[in-house]
């Protein structure tokens, strides 16, 4: 669902001229489109609807709280990897019941603040984490409700970097120590064994990795049940990407639809924690140009975004289609262009060696496929205060995110 699009020359969020916007909050500015947040939110909840299911939306995708209300308001829950994405979760009305907590690297105070909110269940990633857990939850005198993270040896055929169910991932338990693991779990008086949670990997275009997923846990399942383990919930984890530029994937229709046909009839309540297929189209990031600079061997684009507002093409190579706000009359031939940002480093750009029609110094172009790991992932690199975001709704639009000021950049500091 695209909700951003051309009326009358000029590109509009919903029903919000974008030019107009610009202009009144300033830029560089990220504005997401409520109708195609929840609408993703919802085609994905649906797919799902003739099976016990939990849609827990991935927390670190996009974690604004006016996002994470939506998320809240359609009864679902969140996957979250730190405290602070407990905090936000807990504060956007998210019930802690409906939060499941993923990650590598807990800490004691994170497991004790999870375990007094009374978070659904942990994913335990390790060992020793699964010892440590056990210890705080005795200490508390509570039982801590778990499901192992299995690490399936799956490829994903994703980006490296965005690869997590390879047996030299640092995330989860290879399938084939789980089963001791779970074993000792099971006997331990603070454990309550309810689950088993993987997750492969993020940006999948493809349905076969999810089912080649499936076909191995549910070998698991059956040693599992015959050890004497009674499984609730089964924690697929997220990963269905998007479009960027070419690529086709699945629909969530069709996701569940190989998901349920392989699971055939496991009697168990899913787990699934989708990020970008909700947040990554819902959202542009809107930048305005500097200069066009002409160099003997480049033409370079250089606007008010960069790199520290959205890193995601400096750091993995990614595609982000870039349009003007004003749409190009059909007769202006495009130029080859690189754009770039401010920040002093060669890795600063968002495009490279890409087709734009012709613009000049005070236009605007949005950047579009933002809200996955857009804000989520931006810094303060260079002393930049990071952008404001927006979020439309219908004709209308609000700040959910005020730009950061320079006292904003020093606060917590001292001489």
């Amino acid at each position: 669902m695209d909700h951003f699009r051309y009326l009358n020359s000029e590109l509009q969020a919903e029903g919000v001229p974008l030019r107009r916007l610009a202009d009144e909050v300033g830029t560089p500015v990220f504005v997401y489109s409520s109708a195609a947040f929840e609408g993703h939110l919802s085609a994905f909840d649906q797919a799902f609807q003739d099976k016990p299911h939990l849609v827990c939306y991935s927390v670190k995708v996009a974690s604004n709280l006016a996002l994470l209300a939506k998320v809240a308001g359609r009864g679902l829950g969140a996957d979250i990897v730190s405290g602070g994405e407990l905090f936000r979760a807990l504060k956007a009305g998210i019930p802690a019941a409906k939060v499941v907590y993923s990650g590598v690297g807990k800490t004691a105070l994170e497991i004790k603040e999870a375990l007094e909110a009374g978070i659904l269940m942990f994913n335990v990633e390790s060992e020793a984490e699964l010892d440590l857990i056990s210890r705080i939850a005795q200490d508390r005198g509570q039982k801590a409700p778990v499901a192992l993270r299995v690490n399936p040896d799956v490829d994903p055929g994703t980006h490296p970097y965005l690869a997590t169910g390879l047996k030299e991932s640092k995330f989860g338990l290879h399938v084939d120590k789980a089963l001791s693991l779970y074993l000792k779990a099971k006997d331990h008086p603070n454990l309550s064994v309810i689950g088993v949670d993987c997750h492969i990997g993020s940006q999948l275009t493809t349905i076969s990795p999810f089912v080649d997923t499936v076909k191995r846990l549910k070998l698991l399942l059956s040693n599992l049940r015959t050890a004497g383990l009674s499984i609730s919930y089964l924690d697929l984890g997220g990963g269905l990407g998007i479009t960027y530029d070419q690529e086709s994937p699945p629909s969530p229709a069709q996701y569940a639809q190989s998901i349920l046909e392989s699971l055939g009839h496991e009697e168990l309540t899913l787990i699934f924690e989708p990020g970008r297929v909700v947040a990554g189209n819902s959202a542009v990031l809107i930048i305005k140009v500097l200069y066009d600079k002409i160099t003997p061997e480049k033409r370079f684009i250089i606007t008010d975004g960069a790199m520290n507002d959205l890193i995601r093409p400096s750091l993995y190579g990614s595609h982000h289609s870039i349009v003007p706000l004003r749409e190009p009359q059909s007769s202006l031939l495009p130029i080859k262009v690189n754009v770039v940002g401010p920040v002093c480093e060669s890795g600063d750009f968002l495009a490279k060696d890409r087709l734009l029609p012709p613009v000049s110094a005070g236009d605007y172009l949005a950047v579009k496929s933002a809200g996955a790991y857009g804000f989520s992932m931006s810094s303060n690199y260079n002393s930049r205060p990071r952008a404001a975001e927006v979020l439309i709704e219908g004709q209308s639009y609000r700040i959910i995110r005020a730009r950061e000021s320079y006292d904003d950049l020093i606060r917590g500091e001292s001489l």
